[in-house]
């Protein structure tokens, strides 16, 4: 193993599937009031819970993954901008299970991106209030296991840009990294 590349094991990524899920999952409820009738995003995180909950990787986890992704751009190009980052959240959550052992802060997304994204839906149900946010990226971080912080400090910090919810992921992040190390030792 070279520097490029983290060692993960198995129940590291379950343990990162199950927080992915545990953040993504309370969400699901503001995509299917504005989209009663796509299953998607929850079929994509029901994918992630199985292989948290002890299932094997398989393409079903992908394909929910894809799917989730085609609704959160049909949401978005319905002007839902709420239930789009929810199905955003749906697929990040599924995407966790497959975490990539590279050393890139792009890779951070696969861990914190369902709580940033659900924290943005939550946001924007609520008009856009920004205390909301924050309150549920609050949440998010007292569901990360010291599992879950132990593989997210192996990656770089969170990278920069992707307007309010690469704000709310660096959030999560630096809290995670600074606060959490603590639980660590």
């Amino acid at each position: 193993m070279d520097a490029t590349t983290i060692e993960l094991s198995m129940a590291e990524l379950r343990e990162v599937t199950r927080f992915a899920v545990a953040c993504a999952e309370p969400a699901l409820g503001i995509f299917e009031r504005e989209r009663p009738d796509d299953r998607r995003p929850r079929d994509a995180v029901a994918a992630a819970q199985a292989f948290a909950d002890g299932a094997r990787r398989t393409k079903a986890i992908r394909d929910g993954a894809w799917a989730a992704h085609r609704a959160y751009q049909e949401a978005r190009d319905a002007g839902q901008a709420a239930a789009s980052d929810v199905a955003r959240a749906a697929v990040a959550a599924a995407s966790a299970a497959y975490l990539h052992p590279l050393a890139k802060a792009t890779q951070v997304l696969h861990i914190l991106g369902s709580a940033a994204h659900a924290a943005r839906a939550f946001e924007l149900d609520a008009g856009d209030d920004r205390t909301v946010g924050a309150a549920y990226i609050e949440k998010a971080r007292d569901l990360a296991t010291p599992a879950v912080v132990s593989v997210l400090r192996r990656y770089p910090d969170a990278p920069g840009g992707r307007g309010r919810v690469g704000e709310l992921t660096r959030l999560l992040d630096g809290w995670m990294r600074r606060h959490q190390a603590n639980c660590l030792r």
